[in-house]
């Protein structure tokens, strides 16, 4: 919680900084939200070091310019568990403590780069991060609910693993 509240403020003191500057570098804050296509679970991410819960709902805050320029790209790291659902020992017992010690040794860190698509005007609403089988990610700023058929990632949820990913 405190950590989410210096966040908040550094967001803030850094938008009074670019408040000054030219149209062409005005930056804004907005959220962070995961949207798991796959049966792991997304532990975290983090976007251009702004750090965000992964379970799929919204998380503040990603400083990014109000205008899209060629180049923008999101920096993506992420931890995933492959068993979300392994069956552990009662909570709080000293058995569930060494379960968890072994299972979070299993979790996964993956990190990619890909491009941040165009958006037109001031339009971009939140950064969406679409995290794929093979840990593939798809980033899109679309002002669309992922539900709308103008949404533009339409790929089913709840995507098993193949047992070859493509290279």
């Amino acid at each position: 919680m405190k950590i989410t509240w210096v966040r908040w403020l550094l967001g803030v003191f850094a938008l009074v900084l670019v408040g000054c500057s030219t149209a062409d570098n005005e930056m804004a804050g907005g959220n962070i939200q995961a949207i798991n296509h796959t049966l792991s679970n997304i532990n975290w991410l983090s976007v251009n070091g702004y750090r965000a819960d992964g379970g799929g709902g919204r998380s503040c805050c990603i400083i990014m310019p109000t205008k899209w320029r060629p180049g923008l790209k999101a920096h993506i790291e992420w931890e995933v568990d492959t068993d979300p659902y392994a069956e552990s020992p009662p909570l709080g017992t000293k058995e569930f403590r060494k379960f968890m010690k072994v299972h979070k040794a299993k979790y996964q860190h993956h990190r990619t780069i890909v491009n941040i698509p165009e958006w037109r005007g001031t339009e971009s609403c939140d950064l969406k991060v679409h995290f794929f089988t093979c840990n593939q990610v798809k980033v899109t700023t679309s002002c669309w609910a992922p539900s709308s058929p103008n949404y533009p990632i339409r790929v089913p949820m709840g995507m098993k693993e193949p047992s070859v990913c493509p290279k």
